[in-house]
């Protein structure tokens, strides 16, 4: 891979100084996941208004946002306890709940894209996934749909989600969520030096095994499995300071902002506006599948509305570690619905023959 030019490195920087003050900023109002929001809202309204001025063919870097995935897979992996595993059981009666919300969803979201939006049948079917966001946007190019929409509604379920998702869990917990709600990470919340560099020795390690394995979201799954492994051990103990996650959040919420350039303002009110509308179809019936599954399990609330809210499966991850709602457990969710939306897609797309 070539190095990225200097113009772009300088810009990138900028962004990501723009995102900590925004999240600061956000933070002193205690706002949920300040960073990660902060950073977003401010690189997507420079993004909306200055994006004539960037460099030509600008991209963030994924490479530097994925050791920062996997810096949010080791903190996952980190909370990998006997607990948890013993909670792995009472999928049993999650799973099922979540098979029934991929059909709804993606009904429903088709729906909405069709008849409301006006798109086209096969845009409005693989925009509509609630989940496997290159895979719809792959598959959805092989049969004909409109890329440019396809992945604008992709990215903005993700980004709304994100946005949504700590807002009502502070509403719910009636404080906020994430680094404003002062989140231990670890047994020594303070963490030090070494203990940082021994999360992103592991975030390194973790995320080339993912890769190498061809895991599933290996960059976030091959961290979490590798942490995880070592703590249930005994023999590790893992922690970070607070301003490792505040870190990683502003490199997330940049990367998620910028993902606009390009796009005219009138495609993205438009797309804004139908996202709003799905995502809150989809949270509706998440939140009515998760009553349900409580009543029946005995888990909490809470970490059911987070393991069925349809966003990406770092910001999840990250969210339920904001509100210590077993994030490992969650994550776990995020995975089976990415599994069951891929093979859904693949296998109704065949049917239809989009």
């Amino acid at each position: 891979m070539t190095r990225p030019p200097a113009s772009h490195l300088a810009l990138t920087a900028f962004l990501l100084l723009l995102g900590a003050g925004g999240g600061w900023s956000l933070a002193q109002l205690g706002a949920p996941l300040p960073y990660m929001l902060g950073s977003l809202l401010t690189s997507a309204l420079a993004v909306a208004f200055f994006q004539h001025r960037f460099p030509k063919d600008y991209l963030f870097s994924q490479r530097f946002r994925m050791l920062f995935v996997g810096v949010i897979g080791v903190m996952i992996g980190a909370q990998l306890t006997p607990e948890v595993a013993a909670l792995l059981p009472l999928m049993l009666v999650s799973i099922p709940a979540m098979a029934l919300f991929v059909l709804a969803a993606h009904a429903m979201n088709y729906a909405i894209f069709r008849h409301l939006g006006g798109y086209d049948r096969s845009t409005a079917y693989f925009a509509g996934s609630p989940g496997g966001l290159i895979e719809s946007i792959t598959m959805g190019e092989a049969a004909g749909a409109d890329v440019r929409l396809l992945t604008l509604m992709q990215f903005l379920r993700i980004i709304v989600v994100v946005a949504l998702v700590p807002v009502g869990m502070s509403i719910w917990e009636g404080h906020p969520v994430g680094s404003a709600s002062g989140l231990s990470l670890g047994p020594n919340a303070g963490g030090d030096w070494l203990g940082v560099a021994q999360v992103m020795a592991l975030a390194v390690v973790g995320v080339a095994l993912g890769v190498w394995l061809r895991l599933p979201a290996g960059q976030l799954l091959g961290p979490l499995a590798l942490a995880g492994a070592l703590v249930l051990t005994g023999l590790v103990e893992i922690s970070a300071p607070p301003w490792l996650l505040a870190m990683a959040q502003v490199v997330l919420g940049t990367g998620l902002g910028v993902r606009f350039t390009g796009m005219t303002r009138a495609i993205l009110v438009k797309g804004m506006g139908l996202s709003l509308v799905s995502v809150a179809g989809m949270m509706a019936l998440g939140v009515a599948l998760s009553m349900i599954v409580a009543r029946l399990s005995g888990l909490p609330v809470d970490m059911l509305v987070v393991s069925f809210a349809p966003g990406g499966v770092v910001e999840m991850g990250l969210i339920a570690l904001s509100i210590a709602a077993n994030p490992a457990f969650v994550t776990l969710h995020h995975l089976v619905r990415i599994f069951l939306t891929v093979g859904e897609l693949a296998l109704v797309g065949r049917l239809r023959r989009f």
